[in-house]
């Protein structure tokens, strides 16, 4: 018996070597960070990484004890960079024991195994930030009166929850482009998917930078939810075709119109809330002055964000109205075809006709 040929390993530095070890070389880094706590002269420094900074205590007269709340600064980029590496290493996890686990299972082609790695990784994703951002709206007051949206403008300080959610979002959108490049992206993919992180990270870092992070939860958590459905919907999709069986190709279905339903009402809530917000809310706030100093943007805000939003939400409605009827053109093209590889075995034949009629 002869001995199995081994895969030659790469190059190192090589492209090939760069995206097979990548996952390994950023859990060096963080490991890195992480040892710097151990030594006094290099703690302070890897606690900037580590830890939400910026904290303020305040009393408040609602709450006995003290409460801590944060400011956002620069070295919430270093804290940033953190996090990102470890989204790049949670992403690695994710696709080597569960996502390609399933491929294998259920052997997709090129283009649709990229597809369904891409809606698996943000399916994870947005369950786990709806869950998270549902429980602060649930903790905050400002998820049941609109008017905590607007009043006391600027909102400079939040809770540690809030800072640490936007640090996440941040961090993973921003570790989402340099995966292009470590999954072998197809490059017709990949202005697309530039396309909606570039948006994410745009809006997301608009609203912490500009203390809008209260109207930036409550429009995310009902996005992360049909974003969810969606790719949901496409996973089941493509275990449909595989399968092919009528109980599963039901529930794609299903899901699919639900998360139809759900986007046009995520898109009406986004419009309404952002008017109700910057038209109503900040234009007629006793505070129209911009400054930097105290952050306070609200000249700034009423105009260029709602225009900003306005135009997002209507090229999301233009995508979405053009994926419905791409959707509806197959669904036609499908039962034309059935309906002519049907109808020839469904013609009687002239002997059966003759036949027919003898009888009749």
């Amino acid at each position: 018996m002869g001995f199995r040929k081994k895969n030659k390993s790469p190059p190192v530095l090589s492209h090939e070597f760069v995206i097979q070890n990548h996952a390994d070389m950023v859990s060096c880094v963080a490991m890195i960070i992480l040892l710097g706590l151990m030594f006094e002269v290099t703690a302070k420094y890897a606690i900037m990484f580590i830890t939400v900074q910026y904290n303020v205590t305040y009393t408040l007269d609602d709450r006995p004890e003290p409460v801590n709340l944060y400011k956002y600064g620069p070295k919430d980029m270093a804290t940033v960079f953190f996090y990102v590496l470890i989204a790049i290493i949670l992403h690695a996890l994710i696709q080597e024991y569960i996502l390609d686990k399933i491929n294998r299972r259920l052997h997709l082609s090129k283009t649709k195994h990229s597809k369904f790695n891409e809606s698996g990784q943000l399916a994870a994703f947005y369950l786990f930030s709806f869950i998270w951002g549902a429980s602060i709206l649930t903790a905050e007051e400002f998820a049941t009166n609109p008017t905590y949206l607007w009043e006391g403008y600027p909102h400079n300080h939040m809770f540690f929850q809030v800072k640490f959610f936007y640090i996440c979002q941040l961090a993973y959108w921003l570790h989402a482009l340099p995966e292009l490049y470590f999954q072998k992206v197809r490059k017709e993919d990949i202005p697309r998917q530039l396309n909606y992180i570039c948006l994410y990270i745009f809006h997301i870092a608009g609203a912490y930078i500009l203390n809008l992070h209260r109207l930036g939860l409550i429009l995310l958590v009902p996005h992360y939810l049909v974003e969810l459905l969606f790719h949901a919907s496409r996973l089941f999709y493509f275990s449909d075709e595989n399968k092919q069986k009528g109980q599963v190709t039901q529930k794609s279905e299903t899901l699919f119109t639900l998360w139809a339903l759900l986007f046009v009402i995520a898109r009406l809530l986004t419009l309404t809330l952002s008017v109700l917000t910057f038209g109503f809310g900040l234009a007629r706030t006793e505070n129209q002055g911009f400054s930097i100093a105290d952050g306070n943007f609200n000249v700034l805000t009423v105009i260029s964000c709602l225009a900003a939003i306005c135009l997002t939400q209507a090229w999301m409605m233009w995508k979405f109205i053009n994926f419905q009827l791409k959707k509806w053109r197959e669904h036609s093209q499908n039962q034309a075809t059935k309906k002519k590889v049907t109808s020839p075995k469904s013609r009687p034949s002239k002997k059966e006709l003759s036949r027919g009629t003898a009888y009749s």
